[in-house]
């Protein structure tokens, strides 16, 4: 989980572009990021897992 002054910094606009950090809105993590769903990896399969994601399902073959 991310403290409060990492997820207020990463709200800020930064000075360019390419120093922009997407979080997910649900924990706050910054790696494993699907920007699709802005959702970190760990929260979007809980989610899916859960049917909570429209149009996403486990795959098995």
């Amino acid at each position: 989980m991310a403290t409060t002054a990492q997820i207020a910094k990463s709200k800020r606009r930064p000075k360019f572009t390419t120093r922009v950090v997407r979080r997910c809105f649900r924990c706050g993590r910054r790696r494993g990021f699907l920007r699709r769903f802005r959702l970190c990896r760990i929260c979007f399969r809980e989610l899916a897992n859960q049917g909570l994601i429209p149009g996403v399902r486990k795959s098995s073959w």
